[in-house]
């Protein structure tokens, strides 16, 4: 299938998608703060970037604008991750770059749909 960056500092976090997205046929690698994800998708150049938004060292809404504006990964898709489901998260997500938004405690149904979407559009020149 895809190789997935997951940029998350929760290890909880980390553990619970990493295993269901394995088990789905994804490859994952795997961030615990924006700087690291931003150094990781840069060298790995991953499908699709799984980005929470409260992250040390960098948040991951800088992380995505450092991401989107460089050329080598400004067309990796990023799906934004965040526990704060409040007015405005989702357009400050897209604002940031982020291609898509979603909230935790993630339905993984709902997040699976978002990732083939964004895989199947990625893949359509």
């Amino acid at each position: 299938m895809a190789k997935i960056l997951l940029v998350e500092d929760n290890e909880m976090n980390r553990d619970m998608l990493s295993r269901r997205l394995l088990r789905k046929g994804h490859e994952i690698t795997m961030a615990v703060d924006g700087a690291q994800g931003v150094e990781m998708a840069k060298a790995q150049l991953p499908d699709l970037i799984l980005m929470d938004m409260s992250l040390p060292v960098i948040d991951g809404w800088e992380a995505t604008r450092q991401l989107k504006a460089d050329d080598a990964t400004r067309s990796i898709p990023v799906i934004a991750l965040t526990a704060h489901a409040m007015a405005g998260d989702q357009e400050k997500a897209l604002e940031a770059g982020c291609d898509d938004y979603d909230t935790k405690p993630v339905e993984l149904p709902r997040l699976l749909g978002k990732i083939d979407a964004l895989l199947a559009r990625k893949a359509t020149p």
